[in-house]
């Protein structure tokens, strides 16, 4: 799953969805398309232990019969952790969400990462350049913090960026200023944080 792009992951969902035998809603149109709205496109390559999906059906159903039907449908690598009914009127998922939080895996070690890490959070600024345009990494870095090593004495961090539209913050930005590889790193999603809601963990 770490290498399946965003629109294909909508389209899974879709796919899972009609497995299930559960009757999707779909727009009006010529073109019509299913009512799936994903909150925040995952980065190809990374992976998530904590994405959320709005899906709209036709009829109503039990959250419980939803569960039932769509387990045993999913593909490999996708799990559902949680299942709840929201009302129809509520904003949508990207309008609400804030930041996301992020847990890098560094397979390379990086000396002084400590020192590294402080350097990026006394910075007034971290001038960076994407798609041929300046901005300033580090207004949208909310947290950064080391975490203990893996398993495999591999160095990790714990990294919070902001994730609202216009002002979205990269973690292998984050990776390029500590003078990594994003190449060289594993990066997991492990939270998303709304506006309206607690952080979802």
């Amino acid at each position: 799953m770490r290498f399946t792009g965003h629109l294909d992951l909508h389209h899974t969902w879709e796919r899972t969805f009609r497995r299930a035998r559960l009757p999707l809603a779909y727009s009006q149109g010529f073109n019509p398309h299913p009512h799936i709205n994903l909150a925040c496109a995952l980065p190809l390559g990374f992976t998530s232990e904590n994405e959320i999906v709005d899906v709209w059906l036709d009829e109503r159903r039990l959250v419980a019969d939803i569960e039932a039907a769509l387990i045993p449908a999913l593909p490999p690598g996708l799990k559902i952790s949680r299942i709840e009914e929201i009302e129809s009127g509520e904003p949508t998922l990207q309008t609400e969400l804030l930041a996301s939080k992020y847990l890098i895996t560094f397979l390379e070690e990086i000396q002084e990462l400590e020192k590294r890490v402080q350097e990026i959070l006394s910075a007034d600024t971290l001038p960076r350049q994407r798609r041929e345009k300046d901005y300033d990494l580090r207004p949208l870095i909310l947290d950064l913090q080391l975490h203990p090593s893996d398993s495999q004495g591999r160095q990790r961090l714990l990294v919070c960026l902001s994730a609202r539209e216009a002002a979205t913050g990269r973690p292998e930005e984050v990776i390029a200023v500590l003078g990594a590889s994003p190449n060289a790193t594993r990066v997991h999603r492990i939270g998303l944080i709304f506006r309206s809601k607690n952080e979802v963990v």
